[in-house]
């Protein structure tokens, strides 16, 4: 059986990948490294504890000797690096946390992975790292990189240093760069879970400056579809967008939300804009569709609606989440791995 090193599998994209992965191939193992941080949360596959082929371990990416640990416990065919601090409004507070885990994290992992022969490293980047875009126009795999934030900038850094081993090294590597997700088991402080428990609670619904602010969405398990297809398909050395075609203003995204909840617009309240906020993103996906044939199985309406249902029907999840007591489901879990009471 071979084997997958999944890092950051405990998060929102990491564990719909990890879920779809195990469902669909289950004579491939996957070990899920994750160091539990605070959008890391191993309720989102308590569904996946006892499969055979699942595997969790507790590490950091940024722990030099934890990554080397990992590597010389498991013999893993390839490598796909999800782990990262992810948030824009965390990363103009602190952003040498987002150089430490999205940068050095990386290179330990490129380190690891090339002195233990893996055959094909996938790192999961975004279309922020392009910056920002007028009303018109696409971003392509060939557009210059120009991030705006230190989120942005930090997985740019990444994507440079793995296209630096590629071409030092023919490290086996690709990147994949996918619009804005969405989806069951996303960390509320995100703009769709936002708007929907912020609702569903009949709390005011921050919007940024206008809310004109322009993104392109994919439903979370047509992202992973979309790795799936690289891991399968994918030239080495190259760079993917994945993405949906489906661009929508802020406002109007929750505007959509409301209208699905039966929820007053009065619910919205405008705040100041947070530096450096993009205007647009919209990526051109035509290249991973020519290439490798991957198309969206998901309409963005049927999504919407079945992410909000999901919110709607797990209120424990985010209720713990948003009050601050999900504290304790890792000392749980591990007590439960060691036999020991609760």
């Amino acid at each position: 059986m071979e084997t997958m090193l999944v890092t950051g599998g405990a998060g929102f994209i990491g564990s719909n990948f990890i879920r779809y992965m195990l469902n669909k191939y289950p004579d491939i193992k996957i070990v899920n490294f994750d160091a539990l941080t605070y959008a890391g949360n191993l309720e989102n596959l308590t569904d996946c504890e006892n499969k055979p082929n699942y595997i969790f371990v507790k590490g950091n990416i940024t722990n030099k000797e934890e990554v080397d640990y990992i590597f010389s416990k498991y013999k893993f065919k390839w490598v796909i690096n999800f782990a990262a601090e992810s948030h824009v409004d965390k990363s103009i507070l602190n952003p040498m946390a987002f150089a430490e885990t999205n940068f050095i994290g990386v290179c330990n992992l490129l380190d690891s992975s090339r002195k233990n022969d893996v055959s094909l490293f996938i790192q999961v980047s975004t279309d922020e790292v392009y910056g920002s875009l007028g009303d018109s126009g696409y971003f392509t795999e060939n557009s210059p990189i120009k991030p705006n934030s230190p989120y942005a900038a930090s997985k740019a850094a990444a994507d440079l240093m793995i296209r630096a081993y590629f071409k030092t090294y023919g490290f086996p590597a690709i990147i994949t760069r996918c619009c804005n997700n969405y989806g069951p088991y996303q960390f509320p402080e995100k703009l769709i879970p936002l708007v929907i428990t912020n609702a569903l609670e009949d709390k005011p619904i921050p919007v940024y400056g206008d809310g004109k602010n322009v993104r392109d969405w994919i439903y979370v398990i047509d992202h992973a579809r979309g790795i799936e297809i690289v891991w399968q398909k994918g030239k080495i050395g190259e760079v993917y967008n994945i993405g949906a075609s489906q661009e929508l203003t802020n406002i109007d995204l929750v505007k959509k939300i409301l209208n699905i909840l039966g929820k007053p617009e009065t619910l919205i309240k405008y705040v100041t804009d947070r530096p450096g906020h993009d205007r647009r993103y919209a990526i051109d996906a035509s290249k991973i569709r020519e290439e490798l044939g991957f198309y969206p199985a998901f309409s963005f309406d049927q999504a919407l609606k079945e992410t909000v249902n999901w919110y709607k029907d797990n209120r424990r999840w985010w209720e713990r989440i948003k009050s601050g007591a999900y504290t304790t489901y890792y000392e749980e879990w591990y007590k439960r791995q060691l036999g020991l009471k609760e």
